[in-house]
């Protein structure tokens, strides 16, 4: 049976090189191979800091906690993203509070956040508090879902209007800009992910990206348990003595081993996305010509998409359905004939209103958020990856085609 996954992570012989210097050095947790990284990523997001994590989740509680969030506050977070975003919130202590997202672009809908701010909090000695809780609003975590940046210019204005905070999820967007300008480099806290889902991988890892030194050095005193001085500057002199600890930080230290696999991967990067774009044009073309049932990705004008992953949307309307319901139920029997026949798929990400801590924490409906429960049913990621070629996606495209051919036959 001819298998195809949903990605595959592209290595080559750099990757085993890099890592058996690391080897041979002796050093393998984090060090100057992890300093290295840092640099490498920050240079090619055009920002001057990289405070590299054990993940993006790491990365994104490290850039909270940084920046002040924690108990009686609320963040502003999309409804339709993986879960970790909303979870990294609650590590800190704080609310996440829901906003509905454009299913267009699976991006935080700005309109929607607006609203929320106008309607559910209210000024008092300077601050936005939440009229129900009493929290204070202390801001945003726009997420860049997909490899498509949001519209973060507006989300950054909503911000500054309002004296808000704004930490980016771009879990997925390593690379991704906006008229030019990389993700990283909107004025923000900006979290990457290096899991082996996203265009290069250390295995597991993250990092945040900032322009701001201080904050920078807070985030790597926080990432070692609050430690004022990295081990690897202990080791150039007076290593004999442990550092002085001002803070409860954390363990949240990259490896000199993954930032090898990382210092191999970051160089091509550049590669890796120019052909998925060139995939994802393929995947547009053979999807209007053969698949109306789907809806295609789109990139709006100014954007620059990295398709980290492939996600479409089903039409309701050419599969003769009327509900979202009926919709996901569809679809989970198509990506279950697909997984059979050896084609790998996924749903794009879920809706975390649905999700039981948070459904059960908050009482939360399917309705409380329309597009973002329609994007957790109807979504759907085809496989896409550097070694894919253009037979493998005429043959994805035209199973998709006879399988949706046999169930309406069966229909």
């Amino acid at each position: 049976m001819r298998k195809i996954p949903v990605t595959i992570p592209y290595f080559t012989d750099d990757e085993e090189k890099e890592v058996a210097k690391v080897l041979a050095s002796g050093w393998v947790a984090q060090g100057p191979t992890v300093a290295k990284f840092e640099k490498a990523i920050a240079v090619h997001e055009g920002v001057s800091e990289g405070v590299a994590t054990t993940s993006c989740t790491t990365a994104l509680h490290l850039a909270m906690v940084a920046s002040g969030l924690g108990a009686g506050m609320d963040a502003i977070v999309p409804a339709f993203t993986f879960v970790a975003t909303e979870n990294a919130i609650v590590m800190t202590g704080a609310t996440p509070v829901l906003v509905d997202v454009h299913k267009e672009t699976f991006n935080i809908d700005t309109d929607s956040l607006a609203e929320i701010i106008n309607r559910n909090y209210e000024k008092k000695d300077g601050r936005l508090v939440n009229k129900q809780s009493g929290n204070i609003l202390w801001g945003i975590v726009p997420v860049h879902e997909f490899g498509l940046c949001c519209d973060i210019g507006r989300v950054n204005e909503i911000a500054k209007e309002n004296g808000l905070k704004v930490v980016e999820d771009a879990a997925c967007a390593l690379g991704a800009m906006v008229n030019g300008v990389h993700e990283g480099a909107f004025g923000n806290l900006s979290c990457v992910s290096f899991h082996p889902r996203k265009s290069i991988t250390t295995g597991e890892g993250g990092m945040v990206m900032t322009d701001d030194p201080a904050l920078a050095k807070r985030m790597r005193e926080l990432r070692t348990h609050g430690s004022t001085v990295s081990a690897d500057a202990r080791d150039k002199g007076h290593g004999f003595l442990l550092p002085e600890f001002n803070e409860a930080g954390y363990n949240y230290r990259m490896t000199d081993i993954q930032a090898a696999v990382g210092m191999a991967q970051v160089k091509k990067l550049d590669a890796i996305i120019e052909n998925k774009r060139k995939r994802a044009a393929i995947y547009d073309g053979l999807i209007k010509e053969k698949l109306p049932e789907f809806i295609t990705p789109i990139e709006p004008e100014g954007h620059f998409h990295t398709y980290q992953s492939y996600v479409c949307m089903l039409n309701l309307k050419e599969l003769g359905l009327k509900t979202v319901a009926e919709g996901g139920e569809y679809r989970n029997k198509l990506l279950a004939k697909l997984e059979e026949i050896g084609i790998a798929t996924r749903q794009g990400t879920h809706a975390v209103h649905m999700l039981g801590y948070y459904k059960n924490r908050f009482g939360f409906k399917p309705e409380d958020f329309p597009n973002a429960y329609a994007c957790d049913h109807l979504s759907i990621t085809l496989p896409l990856y550097m070694q894919m070629t253009d037979d493998d996606q005429e043959y994805v495209v035209d199973t998709i085609r006879n399988v949706i051919d046999g169930k309406r036959e069966e229909a």
